[in-house]
């Protein structure tokens, strides 16, 4: 399968199942979108009459279509896809190994944002904060239950897990107590909305946690519109200062700001400028998930601008790029060379098998999205996963079960994409979230796009 398509002055052609990408001319460009549909005598006859005015003759026409041909053959064009016999048999050779959890330390919440999908932190149920002998319990189920797997990790989340930071601390160090007798390494995570950071929270993270997510959506006015106070009060004053100085402590590394663009905000590169401005360079921006009917939910005209933004935003990286200004976006993050394993790209996050959510209480769902609805519900961390046909339907789950995803370019890209969002939008976690695959499309061509940028800046791309 080829996805040809032109972005900042480049023809762009990606192999979809060889991973190749190609920056090529004008004339190769037309020469692949036809190769498979005719004969050579034909589109050379084709493509003689195009590009006459052009002065390209039959001779440069027959080497172009030799370079097509000895690239197909080396398989980084038009390359079969070989993966789908596989597909089923992956997650089979890993059934019963978990490998990440992610604790909800705090069904509880110090702000109360409007667009959230957890309810303020409830997730539909009751404010509660996980107690160390639960986290503990998860910990060990975490260690009982991951096989050979020696790096294991944890992501603390809430609600605001900040709430409950000394069974946090405890938990960390009860972790740290385990794992070399296990033989295993924990890596952490903690997501934050910053309003509980201090100088303790800072050393702590900073000590112990491999990656900080920092809840920031950009411009005062767009995140004080949403992330208020339960008195009504935009957060943004409050933590900014907070978060540049844990950013500055941690040494610019290791961190997300990450933000949400709504109906609020679909120009959401002006968000982005505003991070950057305030000195973070590790960013990420979200689209919402909610209802169709949510005065958050973006429009079909909001999808039009966010389609904009991101081709503005790849131009915006590449220019500070040149300028040794770089800054990360998460959503843009490329390896063309080596990128995800097979594994990664047909079997996705492993949500319900290797990965899990537990609550305050110690029920396991399938990922954090999912908690609270008990029809989703897999089991709990004291007698582990008890509802098998479940966690056999996750299992199943890959970019070979959704038919809607067997003509899409970027298959292999997404996995197939989120089962929660599936869930939500389709009824049906091998199902699809339409419009967040139409995004997710274009932050792909985006991201194509920048490696294939550099790749001509140094000299490296296919001509």
């Amino acid at each position: 399968m080829i996805h040809q398509y032109r972005q900042g002055g480049l023809n762009i052609v990606t192999d979809v199942c060889s991973g190749s990408v190609h920056v090529v001319d004008e004339l190769a460009y037309e020469a692949i979108a036809r190769y498979e549909s005719c004969g050579r005598e034909e589109l050379t006859e084709e493509l003689a009459a195009r590009f006459a005015e052009k002065g390209i003759g039959r001779e440069e026409i027959g080497e172009c279509l030799d370079q097509i041909e000895a690239l197909k053959k080396e398989g980084r064009l038009f390359a079969p896809d070989t993966f789908a016999p596989e597909a089923g048999k992956l997650k089979e050779k890993t059934a019963g190994v978990v490998k990440a959890l992610c604790l909800h330390v705090a069904h509880s919440c110090n702000l109360t944002c409007s667009y959230c999908f957890a309810g303020q932190g409830r997730y539909s149920g009751e404010r509660a904060l996980m107690s160390y002998e639960v986290g503990k319990q998860a910990l060990d189920f975490l260690v009982a239950h991951s096989g050979s797997r020696r790096n294991l990790e944890v992501d603390f989340f809430g609600g605001e897990p900040l709430l409950n930071f000394d069974v946090v601390k405890r938990l960390v160090a009860y972790a740290r107590s385990i794992g070399k007798e296990a033989g295993k390494v924990f890596r952490f995570t903690l997501t934050t909305n910053g309003m509980l950071i201090d100088d303790e929270v800072i050393e702590f993270c900073n000590r112990e946690m491999s990656n900080v997510v920092l809840s920031l959506d950009g411009r005062k006015e767009i995140h004080d519109r949403f992330r208020v106070d339960f008195a009504g009060q935009g957060s943004w004053e409050k933590i900014v200062p907070k978060f540049q100085r844990l950013v500055e402590k941690r040494g610019g590394k290791n961190y997300y700001m990450r933000g949400t663009f709504t109906h609020a905000n679909p120009d959401f590169l002006r968000d982005i400028e505003t991070m950057l401005r305030l000195g973070f360079t590790e960013l990420s921006m979200e689209p919402v998930v909610c209802s169709p009917d949510d005065p958050s939910a973006l429009t079909e005209e909001d999808v039009k601008i966010v389609m904009r933004q991101y081709e503005e935003l790849a131009e915006l990286m590449l220019r500070r790029e040149r300028e040794g200004r770089p800054f990360t976006f998460y959503h843009y993050m490329l390896d063309p060379e080596g990128g995800p394993c097979l594994y990664k790209r047909i079997s996705g996050c492993g949500s319900g098998t290797e990965y899990m959510a537990v609550t305050p209480w110690g029920d396991l769902y399938p990922c954090h999205q999912f908690v609270g609805e008990e029809a989703f519900c897999l089991g709990n961390i004291r007698d582990g996963v008890t509802n098998t046909a479940l966690r056999e339907e996750f299992r199943a789950v890959n970019v070979y079960a959704r038919p809607e995803c067997a003509d899409c370019w970027a298959k292999l890209y997404c996995s197939g994409g989120c089962a929660a969002n599936a869930y939500h939008a389709a009824g049906r976690i091998t199902g699809i979230y339409e419009s967040g695959c139409a995004l997710f499309r274009k932050r792909m061509e985006c991201a194509i796009y920048l490696a294939a940028a550099r790749a001509v800046d140094d000299g490296n791309a296919d001509s």
